[in-house]
């Protein structure tokens, strides 16, 4: 049995009705505190015909201080960029993560931009949250043979601080999930159980960036040169895929992460099969991330709830916003904000104890670059 999982404080924001912008979804939200010390959500707001905006809105709070719903504010970011829009007037900004990056005191925002060529993965910036400037999208330097450029690539998220490359110069690091060809749970679904996982191209990677280490704010995305694979499949919950879910935050075991692990649902029907989404918990080292003191043998959430099981994509859960409670005094508490089903939004509760529990696995070492 998981030593850590989470509790569901329940459903915080879902299409709003007669609304034209959220007729399709609202989902994968990124989650992070503004200048006045507000929690504010960036949802992904879907319209009629997948064509998605990023919103912000402002999470409401009980007297027990367990948010309850939102306040619809504006919108953040909407399809502009060329990168960001497709010729049959199709596009989209999706699934944003916005990390606070203390070097350059300023805010950035990961998204998912659906671009001509498929999605990519482009970049934000903002002092308040609510000014953006584009950046532009990310590239990467190919790696002993790997090819990060010519694919797909989506649910990235950065380090709030600069961290450590393999050769131990500190710079901007982002966690990222290329999708390459064949790796998609909707492929990986129908081959042998015993299948033999492709450790290059079916793994959650660190890239580094060079970065100033003082507030300069950058007017482009520089080139993400120097990678490391993090994390590839390793559990059944994962077995089909494992990608990108909240930015680290640093706590005092080390950086904590979830992510989303895909596997088939046990009941199968007549129609073919269901994918499951769930989500697990990853503790990298706090000076060297590239290694994994604890990660999930099971899945600390999966679709239970009928709002998780049926919606626009049916049997997902998908973290993507995260929120220490400093606010509360309680630095050990998490709240973390999910997608459910593709549709609606719901937040769950984290506490991580005081010692990592002895279950937690890692890859194995041989798997290592």
């Amino acid at each position: 049995m998981n030593g850590i999982k989470l509790k569901r404080l329940g459903k915080i924001m879902e299409p709003e009705p007669g609304n034209p912008q959220e007729i399709e979804g609202v989902l994968n939200p990124a989650a992070t505190r503004g200048p006045d010390g507000k929690l504010y959500l960036f949802p992904r707001l879907v319209a009629k015909g997948n064509f998605s905006r990023i919103g912000i809105a402002r999470v409401l709070f009980n007297d027990n201080g367990d948010p309850f719903g939102v306040e619809r504010l504006c919108i953040a970011l909407e399809p502009e960029a060329d990168y960001e829009l497709r010729s049959d007037g199709s596009g989209g900004c999706e699934d944003p993560r916005v990390t606070y990056i203390k070097p350059l005191q300023c805010y950035m925002m990961t998204y998912t931009a659906l671009s001509p060529k498929g999605p990519r993965i482009a970049m934000a910036i903002s002092a308040d949250l609510f000014h953006w400037k584009r950046l532009g999208l990310v590239t990467f330097e190919p790696y002993n043979g790997i090819d990060f450029v010519h694919v797909d690539n989506k649910d990235a998220s950065l380090f709030p601080v600069a961290i450590p490359n393999h050769a131990g110069k500190m710079q901007l690091a982002i966690l990222h999930r290329p999708l390459f060809q064949g790796t998609r749970p909707e492929e990986t679904v129908f081959q042998s159980k015993t299948r033999e996982v492709d450790l290059d191209h079916e793994s959650i990677w660190i890239s580094y960036c060079p970065m100033p280490l003082k507030g300069i704010e950058p007017d482009h995305v520089g080139l993400f040169n120097s990678h490391h694979r993090l994390a590839t499949p390793v559990s059944p919950w994962e077995r089909l895929k494992i990608g990108g879910g909240t930015p680290p935050v640093l706590t005092r075991h080390g950086w904590l992460i979830l992510y989303h692990g895909v596997s088939e649902m046990p009941d199968q029907g007549k129609e073919g099969k269901h994918l499951c989404y769930s989500a697990g918990v990853m503790v990298l080292s706090k000076d060297h991330p590239q290694v994994i003191h604890y990660r999930s043998v099971e899945p600390v959430l999966k679709p239970e709830l009928k709002q998780e099981r049926q919606g626009t994509i049916s049997n997902v859960v998908f973290p993507t916003g995260i929120d220490q409670r400093d606010d509360l005094g309680l630095p050990d508490r998490f709240d973390v904000y999910y997608g459910m089903a593709d549709n609606r939004i719901g937040v769950a509760r984290l506490d991580l104890p005081d010692i990592l529990p002895p279950e937690g696995i890692a890859d194995n070492p041989d798997s290592k670059v």
